[in-house]
Protein backbone atom coordinates (compact mmCIF):
# COMPACT_ATOMS: atom_id res chain seq x y z
CA UNK A 1 0.00 0.00 0.00
CA UNK A 2 1.02 3.77 -0.45
CA UNK A 3 0.73 6.32 1.57
CA UNK A 4 2.28 9.91 1.04
CA UNK A 5 4.95 8.81 -1.92
CA UNK A 6 5.87 5.80 0.85
CA UNK A 7 4.99 1.94 0.72
CA UNK A 8 3.52 0.97 3.76
CA UNK A 9 4.04 -2.94 5.20
CA UNK A 10 0.92 -4.77 5.61
CA UNK A 11 1.85 -7.59 7.69
CA UNK A 12 -1.63 -8.67 8.50
CA UNK A 13 -3.05 -8.36 5.10
CA UNK A 14 -5.81 -6.28 6.48
CA UNK A 15 -5.24 -2.54 4.55
CA UNK A 16 -7.78 -1.41 2.41
CA UNK A 17 -6.52 -0.69 -1.47
CA UNK A 18 -3.96 -2.17 -4.12
CA UNK A 19 -0.84 -4.57 -2.19
CA UNK A 20 2.40 -5.88 -4.13
CA UNK A 21 3.90 -9.13 -2.94
CA UNK A 22 7.55 -9.20 -2.16
CA UNK A 23 9.87 -12.07 -1.26
CA UNK A 24 11.67 -11.40 2.58
CA UNK A 25 14.82 -10.56 0.92
CA UNK A 26 16.61 -7.36 0.27
CA UNK A 27 17.68 -8.35 -3.10
CA UNK A 28 14.53 -8.93 -4.11
CA UNK A 29 13.46 -5.26 -3.06
CA UNK A 30 16.90 -4.04 -4.74
CA UNK A 31 15.75 -5.29 -8.03
CA UNK A 32 11.79 -4.21 -7.72
CA UNK A 33 13.21 -0.68 -7.17
CA UNK A 34 15.70 -0.92 -10.17
CA UNK A 35 12.80 -2.06 -12.36
CA UNK A 36 10.40 0.63 -11.00
CA UNK A 37 8.01 -2.69 -9.85
CA UNK A 38 6.27 -1.27 -7.18
CA UNK A 39 4.38 2.20 -9.01
CA UNK A 40 3.37 -0.09 -11.64
CA UNK A 41 2.34 -2.84 -9.54
CA UNK A 42 0.50 -0.36 -7.18
CA UNK A 43 -0.65 1.82 -9.96
CA UNK A 44 0.73 5.19 -9.03
CA UNK A 45 2.95 7.67 -10.50
CA UNK A 46 6.40 8.49 -9.67
CA UNK A 47 9.29 6.77 -7.48
CA UNK A 48 8.38 5.83 -3.88
CA UNK A 49 10.30 5.34 -0.75
CA UNK A 50 11.12 1.92 0.56
CA UNK A 51 12.68 2.73 3.81
CA UNK A 52 10.02 1.11 5.97
CA UNK A 53 10.07 -2.11 3.49
CA UNK A 54 13.85 -2.22 3.78
CA UNK A 55 13.67 -1.20 7.46
CA UNK A 56 11.70 -4.34 7.68
CA UNK A 57 13.96 -6.70 5.73
CA UNK A 58 17.05 -5.56 7.31
CA UNK A 59 15.80 -6.40 10.72
CA UNK A 60 15.00 -10.01 9.73
CA UNK A 61 18.01 -10.60 8.52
Amino acid sequence: MVEDDSLVLDLRRRLPGRGAWLHPDPECLRLAERRRAFPRALRVPGPLDAVEVRDHLDQRA
